[in-house]
């Protein structure tokens, strides 16, 4: 379970949010919506442990984050707003070194099947330099495929992506959500996504 409980967001001199409380259990989805500059990104990056609340609490399974430290980082995936790849090497090798800095090895042909059920056949072996911004968010995506964490936090998963992968990324998060996983995520766009509950969280 995660929880979130009066959780308080500032920037400079500016406070983003406060008085924001939640609990996923799971099989449960949270949808966190807003305009630009409601604090969207800055709380998934307080999920995440990426950064500290002015004021509240984040626990998983009943303890506070920062305790857990990497037993809760190993229980996670985050995909932030950007790709986060890089441009000189070929999305193969993109996908194993960032499955490998979160903590999960995979060889060259789980990577290269993941890259293939995400819509990248054929350009696996390519610089991710010379493809679209819809494909190197699949390449992003893709780690989604090969990962084994309960919990994922996702910032605008749907962001330059056509008709068709979103339609793959939708039925991706439903079978996640089936098998008792967990998705916290924001997004501009409308996606109607099966889960065993569903909370909208709408920041002003």
């Amino acid at each position: 379970m995660l929880q979130g409980s009066n959780l308080v967001c500032i920037r400079g001199d500016r406070r983003l949010f406060r008085d924001i409380n939640f609990s996923l259990e799971a099989g449960g989805l949270m949808q966190v919506g807003g305009p630009n500059g409601s604090g969207k990104t800055s709380l998934l990056r307080m999920l995440c442990g990426l950064s500290a609340p002015a004021h509240g609490d984040i626990r998983w399974c009943g303890e506070t984050i920062r305790s857990l430290g990497e037993v809760y980082y190993r229980a996670l995936t985050y995909l932030g707003h950007l790709s986060g790849t890089k441009d000189d090497l070929t999305a193969i090798e993109n996908l194993r070194i960032s499955s490998a800095l979160a903590g999960t090895e995979i060889d060259e042909k789980k990577a290269r099947d993941a890259l293939r059920h995400i819509g990248l056949k054929g350009r696996e072996l390519l610089p991710v330099k010379v493809l679209s911004q819809g494909q190197k968010k699949r390449v992003a995506l893709a780690r989604l495929l090969v990962c084994d964490t309960p919990l994922w936090i996702l910032d605008e998963p749907l962001a330059a992506l056509d008709i068709h992968a979103i339609k793959l990324i939708k039925e991706l998060l439903e079978k996640h959500l089936i098998q008792g996983g967990m998705v916290v995520m924001t997004t501009h766009q409308e996606i109607d996504i099966a889960a065993a509950a569903t909370h909208k969280l709408q920041l002003t």
